[in-house]
């Protein structure tokens, strides 16, 4: 049985199932829904808890497998935490998860809780996966999109008694802080629970008004950037983001050919779905053929509309060129660093994607970077 992380309190008031199976890209979160089931857990008498990792192809399943029936002799019920930060359980794993499925149905006296990564469809389709969501409570969590990480922050800070400015200034100051901590979760948290400490709430409800110059002076850079959600920014025309998350993949030191294959493959994705279409394909079924789904298929239905061949064409020889610069070739007219390169690249389809793809708090104006 599948479950939403915001069902949570709900699940709970109908009681707890013997095991859960909690896996996604978001470790805060993860974290957090598996502390609240261990504290309903031990507030039922849950008293013992074992935590086993899986680590390596050798590891031994024995173990975890003993540990669901033996219990202390001072504790009736106990939790059992099994980890797989691979999420590769391996053949033996495989088998022995199956078998902890099978058997939790109607143990009153164990909590499984499996705790897994992010997983691709194909693992999710697994024997070991599925005996897990059907004999258990399954629970995914999805990475918090940049369009709401602003309100989730602006939910997070209510929780503890503070708020920002109403209006346009409140708005600015929530963007800010989204831009400071953008890819990093925990981080946010982190430096949400700081502004806790620096300004608390207090009986005078101002007080709890948080203005954009005390988030500015005390929320730390700690954004994190993934060249897929580069990609996305730049399909969405978001010019300044894209200037701004192209600076913190330098910086963290991210491989400028990494960078270059992911501008390059939407270029070419734009085009081979073009010629698709024009050949008489349905846009669905072209998008589907080229493997484009989720956020980028909505980013490609708003803007091949109104990209021209010629557009495609030139921007595919800019990523060819791009691509010698990045292997250490010089190319006329570009500049010599593969940096700046990405950067002018990664401008020309963002001007063009925001040409014909409007999207809520874009920028007008395409990247610009002077080069020398």
């Amino acid at each position: 049985m599948q479950l939403a992380p915001a069902q949570l309190q709900q699940h709970l008031e109908r009681g707890l199932k013997s095991l859960y199976t909690l896996h996604g890209d978001e470790p805060l979160l993860q974290q957090e829904f598996a502390d609240t089931l261990r504290a309903a857990a031990r507030g039922q008498g849950y008293t013992e808890r074992t935590v086993h990792t899986v680590s390596g192809a050798h590891f031994d399943w024995s173990e975890v497998l003993a540990s669901g029936g033996s219990l202390s002799l001072f504790a009736d019920k106990q939790i059992i935490e099994i980890r797989v930060p691979s999420g590769k359980p391996g053949k033996d794993g495989s088998v022995a998860l199956q078998q902890i499925a099978e058997r939790s149905q109607g143990d009153d006296s164990t909590l499984t809780l499996v705790l897994l990564p992010r997983l691709d469809s194909m693992t999710t389709k697994g024997a070991w996966f599925g005996a897990l969501d059907s004999f258990g409570t399954t629970v995914k969590f999805d990475a918090i999109d940049r369009r709401n990480l602003p309100a989730w922050i602006a939910q997070r800070l209510q929780q503890q008694g503070q708020r920002v400015a109403p209006g346009e200034e409140g708005q600015r100051t929530l963007q800010f802080f989204a831009d400071r901590v953008e890819g990093n979760l925990l981080a946010a948290h982190q430096e949400i629970q700081k502004l806790g400490l620096l300004y608390p709430a207090s009986a005078d409800a101002a007080s709890a008004v948080l203005s954009f110059d005390q988030v500015e002076n005390a929320v730390l850079n700690v954004a994190r950037y993934d060249v897929f959600k580069l990609s996305e920014a730049v399909l969405g025309g978001q010019a300044v983001r894209v200037q701004r998350m192209l600076d913190g993949l330098q910086s963290e030191g991210e491989s400028e050919v990494l960078v270059h294959w992911a501008l390059a493959e939407d270029i070419r994705s734009l085009k081979r779905v073009k010629d698709a279409i024009q050949a008489g394909r349905p846009m669905p079924m072209a998008l589907r053929e080229n493997r484009v789904w989720g956020v980028k298929e909505k980013l490609f239905e708003r803007v091949l509309p109104q990209i021209g061949d010629t557009t495609l064409a030139n921007l595919l020889h800019a990523a060819h060129k791009v691509d010698g610069i990045v292997k250490g070739l010089k190319q006329p007219d570009w500049p010599a660093d593969g940096w700046q390169a990405l950067q002018r690249l990664a401008g020309m389809v963002c001007a063009q994607c925001a040409a014909s793809s409007p999207s809520p708090g874009r920028a007008s104006h395409p990247v610009k970077r002077t080069v020398g």
